[in-house]
């Protein structure tokens, strides 16, 4: 499986649901809090295009979005597949 890494904040209740989608698929993830570290914020930036939202989520090194983004993918059948290793 692919590593998943998720920037999120402590109050966020997008980033509630998305870190509950992928623990309900039994994917690990790496959770990054944005609003205790400010350097992590910026890389978040950067990486996302700029986006300031949370989550932002990433499988591998493709840039998933935010929840709605990952569970769409999720609705359409394509987030499993992400997922796994090529």
């Amino acid at each position: 499986m692919k590593p998943v890494l998720v920037y999120s904040t402590r109050i966020c209740p997008y980033c509630i649901m998305a870190k509950r989608l992928l623990s309900n698929k039994g994917v690990r993830y790496e959770e990054v809090l944005v609003d205790l570290d400010c350097s992590r914020r910026s890389e978040m930036l950067q990486r996302s295009g700029g986006r300031r939202t949370v989550p932002q989520i990433f499988v591998g090194d493709c840039h998933v979005g935010g929840y709605d983004d990952l569970a769409a993918l999720d609705r359409a059948g394509q987030l499993d597949p992400l997922l796994q290793d090529p």
